[in-house]
């Protein structure tokens, strides 16, 4: 059902520099916005029983399972990490400390501090697609890309290319541990969610290694963190990255061009979204973050009715992944992004660069 407030405007005739979020909100039903006590707690137990599965096989199953049994377990954790963020946008429960509550309970085990993660994603959406002021994905000028360390730029050229299913630990590791990228109003709670995670990492690895060694920190722990990171870094990645979205300067940026056509929308295999819990359903919730989870089909049913015109739609397969991975590489203001070779940078193998 798509019933609105009010009459849709008229998309044909409207170019998308003249729209305003809110012009998109108000077609948008309003049970989209609607907390659901019951869903809401059916996706914990959701995905409390689907991690309990994965590692009841990762204990009993033959050793040749167990890379199913990873993959099984590191995506069903993934949604362990898209319920605390519901919980971090506070569209999982209508109490404050509810969301809190839970939000660190499920991204404990990640060894993810949940408040760093808030505050430094919220900047994200604010923000998204803003020139060298997002820190999701945000693509390097060719100045920014020369000036910075051989090492460095090492690492930006794997990331941006086979190697993108790191980037989410990169992001995990660099941003959310380092209290000087919050400001002094946040770094109380900053200090108290990496203060929780560094106690239960204090306990839970040696815990674990007693009990199982260190073949059992890999089998148990280290492989599926491994593939939730895959999907981490993947999510993000192509919800925010394609040869024809723009990053703007923040002097052109414009709302809506950001959040409406500047996000994709990605099917994948429908087992990987029902453990992830639609995150996949990406341009909805970048219309609204005050969207559950559960009520974000709903939202992009809406938007695809009302704003179909605007609206990216990708499918998950290793051809998606080659094209970001060998085009989109440097900020580029006409064509959007540019290659290494084609802005005249290309790697010698000796930490330097030269034109070809």
């Amino acid at each position: 059902m798509t019933a609105t407030s009010e009459p849709p405007l008229s998309v044909s005739t409207l170019p998308i520099t003249d729209l305003h979020l809110k012009d998109i909100l108000k077609t948008l039903p309003k049970s989209c916005f609607e907390k659901n006590r019951r869903k809401a707690w059916t996706s914990v137990a959701l995905s409390i029983a689907a991690v309990a599965i994965g590692y009841g096989a990762i204990f009993l199953l033959p050793w040749f399972f167990l890379p199913f049994a990873w993959l099984w377990t590191g995506t069903a954790l993934t949604g362990w990490f898209v319920i605390a963020h519901d919980c971090g946008h506070r569209s999982f429960a209508k109490r404050r400390w509810v969301n809190d509550l839970v939000g660190h309970l499920m991204m404990l085990p990640l060894i993810y501090p949940f408040h760093c993660w808030r505050i430094l994603h919220d900047h994200h959406h604010r923000h998204t697609n803003k020139l060298e002021i997002d820190n999701a994905w945000d693509p390097w000028t060719i100045d920014g890309y020369v000036v910075s360390h051989p090492f460095v730029r090492q690492f930006y050229r794997a990331i941006r290319g086979r190697f993108w299913w790191m980037g989410s630990i990169a992001h995990w590791g660099l941003s959310h541990f380092d209290l000087s990228r919050f400001h002094a109003r946040d770094r109380h709670k900053a200090r108290y969610s990496i203060t929780v995670v560094a106690l239960f990492a204090a306990v839970f690895f040696p815990t674990l290694i007693a009990t199982t060694g260190l073949w059992g920190l890999v089998k148990f722990w280290l492989m599926p963190w491994l593939v939730y990171h895959f999907w981490m870094s993947t999510f993000t990645l192509v919800h925010h990255t394609s040869s024809d979205i723009q990053f703007r300067p923040a002097s052109e940026w414009h709302e809506v061009e950001a959040q409406l056509a500047g996000t994709v929308h990605c099917t994948y295999p429908q087992w990987v979204e029902i453990l992830c819990h639609d995150i996949n359903v990406h341009i909805p919730h970048h219309i609204s973050v005050a969207i559950p989870s559960y009520n974000l089909r709903l939202a992009h049913q809406s938007l695809s009715e009302n704003w179909g015109q605007y609206l990216k739609i990708r499918q998950f397969n290793w051809e998606l992944m080659k094209n970001i991975g060998d085009r989109c590489h440097l900020y580029h203001p006409e064509t959007a992004y540019q290659t290494l070779r084609e802005a005249g940078l290309v790697p010698t193998g000796r930490g330097k660069t030269i034109a070809p």
